[in-house]
């Protein structure tokens, strides 16, 4: 009986322990993405979890338009995410994978080196 009691307890803390991974991503993400025709881009990644638990998010690109593009899909795995969108009538996506608890590194449709840093707010 004990023996079920300390493997129902330790099943219940693995669960938890994944259910804070899964929020690595969520978050605001600098991004850089580096040799793009029109120079090196920089951007905001802004990624949250909608209520069936899902990631979703959008991305404001660093320029005089500001603009706010939403993602049309987030694909999550445990160290990797992928985000799709449209930007100029194109349908562009980036790939970042985990570096360490504040870096991702990856690329902008497999063409140009992209980079993000976790924007950690001050309190």
């Amino acid at each position: 009986m004990m023996f079920a009691a300390a493997l129902l307890m330790l099943v219940s803390v693995t669960v938890k322990a994944q259910d804070k991974k899964t929020d690595f991503f969520v978050g605001k993400w600098e991004c850089l993405t580096v040799g793009t025709p029109g120079g090196d881009g920089k951007s905001t990644i802004i990624l949250k979890r909608n209520a069936e638990g899902k990631l979703t998010g959008s991305l404001i690109a660093m320029t005089s338009s500001g603009s706010d593009n939403v993602f049309s899909r987030v694909d999550e795995k445990e160290k990797s995410v992928t985000v799709y969108f449209k930007a100029n009538g194109y349908d562009v996506y980036i790939y970042l994978e985990k570096v360490d608890d504040n870096h991702l590194t990856g690329s902008t449709m497999d063409m140009f080196d992209t980079t993000a840093t976790r924007v950690v707010e001050k309190g």
